[in-house]
């Protein structure tokens, strides 16, 4: 067994990263984030799948080019190599924890 707090973790833009091969050697790598409003990472995307489940708030999603809104509740499982985007938008922050399945955070930035 192997506990961390989340505050522990290292904290880059606005999310905790939880980074498997850290962490026991486990095979998935967490961002645990909270945008602030109007924030939120640029078109990017990652060779394995994420599943974010959002815990909190609401945001703007693209995904390869298809734009929606989506908030506390909803489960998006995007898929490797789809690119993807997110904004928080309203008044709260979006609080979400996007599950990467790999051990090590591999993500390419791509131009907006």
């Amino acid at each position: 067994m192997h506990r961390v707090r989340q505050e522990d973790l290292p904290f880059k833009g606005s999310s905790h990263h939880f980074v498997g091969a850290d962490q026991g050697g486990v095979g998935i790598s967490a961002f645990l984030l909270s945008a602030l409003p109007g924030r939120g990472p640029g078109p990017h995307r990652h060779p394995y799948d994420e599943v974010q489940f959002i815990r909190e708030g609401r945001g703007l999603y693209v995904v390869d080019g298809k734009t929606f809104e989506a908030g506390a509740g909803d489960i998006l499982v995007i898929k490797a190599g789809e690119i993807h985007s997110f904004t928080c938008i309203g008044d709260s922050p979006l609080v979400q924890v996007d599950v990467h399945l790999s051990p090590h955070f591999i993500q390419e930035n791509l131009p907006a």
